[in-house]
């Protein structure tokens, strides 16, 4: 038996919605990894919910981490997603830094904003600090809206073919750099694709699935944790992004056919064992 792959994903929490940990967790436990988390908050709801709580967990960020390197823990994988503040930006930075080995994957899901509009509470300054981070990515997943952002560019202006979105993730990958893994494209008509540099074998494509109901809290959350589990397994990054388009349609499948709620998130939890046995026992 292989040793089992470890993970610190800095996320948020949030109590009820499926997204960020509350989806990272699960996803990567059931494909059997470990997932150590490191809360970059707590939020009574996710963010779509009026009046939810916030309890910003920055303090304890920095003693986390020198306590792990007390402990002389080591990880595949330093996995990022939604940050409050520029300096959890920055301790993401050093986190991917100071746990950097030969073989860890360090992935960064840029989430500041969608459908052209950043998060009320990414900052100016914030955006430009994430390009920092951005830099110091493996792996970087970004939806069109954090494109245009990263690349000083309007959403307005984002590619309508897929010549220009080839050309949006070359400009990305920094001339090949970093691999990218773009998501939301929607090029094709009743389709969704995710377009992908890989930076090891310098390949790209777009991969195209049907777009099912509508879009759902908490996908971008599912589709990279499939993602990062998929490349944990050995798969290389052509097959990772197959396998979690096809997943993240499934989930979207089955959502919308019970009827949830778009503020619930997509449905994956019935969907789970499709990740269970996804590469176990290679």
């Amino acid at each position: 038996m292989k040793p089992i792959s470890r993970v610190a994903a800095i996320h948020d929490l949030s109590g009820y919605g499926r997204c960020s940990l509350s989806v990272v967790y699960p996803v990567l436990s059931v494909m059997g990894i470990q997932c150590c988390s490191l809360p970059t908050a707590y939020l009574s709801t996710h963010t779509g919910f009026e009046g939810f709580t916030f309890l910003d967990m920055t303090a304890e960020m920095r003693p986390a981490i020198k306590h792990w390197l007390q402990r002389e823990l080591a990880f595949d994988a330093v996995y990022s997603g939604f940050l409050g503040s520029v300096e959890q930006i920055d301790i993401v930075c050093e986190a991917i830094d100071k746990f950097k080995r030969p073989g860890m994957l360090s992935i960064v899901d840029p989430v500041m904003g969608d459908h052209g509009v950043p998060y009320r509470t990414y900052t100016p300054e914030m955006c430009t600090r994430m390009s920092v981070l951005a830099g110091a990515a493996d792996i970087l997943t970004p939806n069109l809206t954090e494109a245009a952002i990263l690349l000083g560019q309007r959403y307005e202006d984002r590619p309508n073919d897929e010549t220009g979105t080839m050309q949006w993730v070359e400009a990305l990958s920094k001339n090949g750099k970093r691999s990218i893994v773009l998501t939301g494209i929607t090029t094709r008509e009743g389709q969704i694709g995710a377009a992908y540099y890989d930076a090891t074998n310098n390949t790209a494509d777009i991969h195209f699935e049907s777009f099912v109901g509508q879009e759902y809290h908490g996908t971008g959350d599912l589709y990279t944790s499939v993602l990062l589990g998929s490349l944990l397994h050995g798969l290389p990054l052509a097959g990772a992004v197959r396998a979690a388009s096809v997943f993240v349609r499934d989930c979207a499948s089955l959502t919308w056919e019970e009827g949830t709620p778009m503020q619930e998130g997509v449905r994956f939890e019935a969907l789970l064992w499709k990740l269970g046995q996804h590469g176990l026992d290679s």
